[in-house]
């Protein structure tokens, strides 16, 4: 779940980061190690926070992470850990742009829901409305589309794309390429029948905003979801390249399941539903914006905020591109190299921001989640981010 990147359950599984590396980054966060800082928690709270993360990354090898959690009345906690470039030995730092993967879906539906609150949609409309070729396009709502359970199958789990994605990740795809790659299966179940996380859905929805709004998603994302909030950080770029400053993330996406740089892969396949890139102090202001719904009227961020159990773990469930996790409002992302956490917690208006320059699991447990864990069992035990759960065989 959270995830716009290629089905882990078809690639090559591989234990963690070699060895040699593995010493060389434990050693790197053997301390609090932060080349960015600013706490104002209590010391021991402090201490504790500093330990978990610090744990978390040995245990994993993971290279590096920024994060931040900001609960008033009682404290800020902003810390950068670990490296961000391991050929160079470069620190990570607050001011580095990242890939935020499937956090993306947030701003599409955003854009989504503004133009249902302008009347130009409604979100019981049928997608067959706005995309043609949409297999059962004509019982497919909107509305179901944002919050998974339109029952089309998910592109990412295409074996044979996912092999030309893993050969060739520099490659570029067009929305409609990926959507057909989706068509070319049949609908996994009927419309609304249950909940089953898809990019097919956002993508189209991306899709829609094109269509409707005339403008190209990244414009109007920029003009109209980016620009209101001053997200000066935030795009959702045409090509590879990473704006700069930025991270390097590293991913074993790849044909043999060794670690490579993934900072300049191609996001178009994720596009919609992965591909926007931000850094802390963005998504620091994003989540809270998600979460309150000040873009949107109280209508239709109503909406977005009816949530439905989705089984995938304790105390969660979805809305419309929104997840509610034990209380904590935002979502998750990864793709290769890159993994994310954006959330609001409205009973404490706090926010937690995580961003890690890996996606190599851990044991089948994903990153950023451990790292969520680990804080929410410290500062908001009563709504803990919900532990990873160990993936099959990958």
């Amino acid at each position: 779940m959270g995830r716009c990147r290629p089905s882990r359950e078809r690639r090559v599984r591989r234990a963690g980061v070699p060895a040699a590396v593995a010493v060389l980054l434990a050693a790197l966060c053997a301390g609090t190690g932060s080349a960015s800082v600013r706490t104002d928690f209590d010391p021991a709270t402090v201490r504790k926070l500093d330990a978990a993360i610090t744990e978390v990354m040995k245990q994993t090898g993971m290279p590096g992470l920024n994060i931040g959690l900001w609960m008033p009345g009682r404290g800020v906690y902003e810390k950068s850990f670990g490296i961000a470039d391991r050929q160079t030995g470069a620190p990570m730092k607050a001011g580095l742009h990242s890939r935020i993967g499937s956090v993306t879906k947030t701003f599409t539906v955003t854009g989504l829901l503004q133009l249902v609150d302008q009347g130009e949609v409604g979100l019981d409309d049928p997608i067959s409305r706005y995309v043609s070729g949409v297999p059962g396009g004509n019982s497919i709502t909107l509305r179901q589309l944002a919050d998974m359970r339109s029952g089309l199958f998910d592109y990412t789990t295409d074996k044979k794309w996912l092999d030309g994605l893993r050969a060739d990740p520099h490659r570029t795809y067009t929305p409609r390429q990926l959507v057909d790659v989706a068509f070319g299966h049949p609908p996994n179940f009927k419309p609304g029948a249950k909940w089953e996380y898809s990019n097919t859905n956002t993508v189209l929805l991306g899709m829609l905003v094109e269509k409707v709004s005339g403008q190209s998603l990244a414009d109007y994302l920029r003009e109209h979801v980016f620009a209101p909030l001053k997200l000066k950080a935030t795009s959702l770029p045409g090509d590879s390249a990473m704006p700069d400053p930025h991270a390097h993330g590293y991913t074993d996406f790849t044909p043999k399941g060794t670690v490579a740089d993934a900072t300049n892969w191609n996001p178009s396949w994720a596009w919609a539903a992965g591909a926007v890139i931000s850094d802390l102090d963005d998504l620091h202001a994003w989540a809270p914006a998600l979460a309150d719904g000040r873009l949107l009227t109280p209508k239709t961020q109503a909406e977005r905020l009816r949530t439905l159990p989705i089984g995938a773990a304790p105390g969660a469930s979805y809305g419309l591109g929104i997840l509610d996790f034990n209380g904590w409002l935002g979502h998750n992302g990864e793709l290769p190299g890159y993994e994310t956490i954006a959330a609001q917690l409205p009973a404490e208006k706090a926010t937690l921001v995580v961003l890690v320059n890996s996606d190599v699991d851990y044991r089948g447990k994903n990153l950023s989640s451990m790292i969520g864990n680990a804080v929410t069992s410290i500062v908001t035990p009563d709504h803990l981010w919900p532990a990873p759960v160990a993936t099959e065989a990958k």
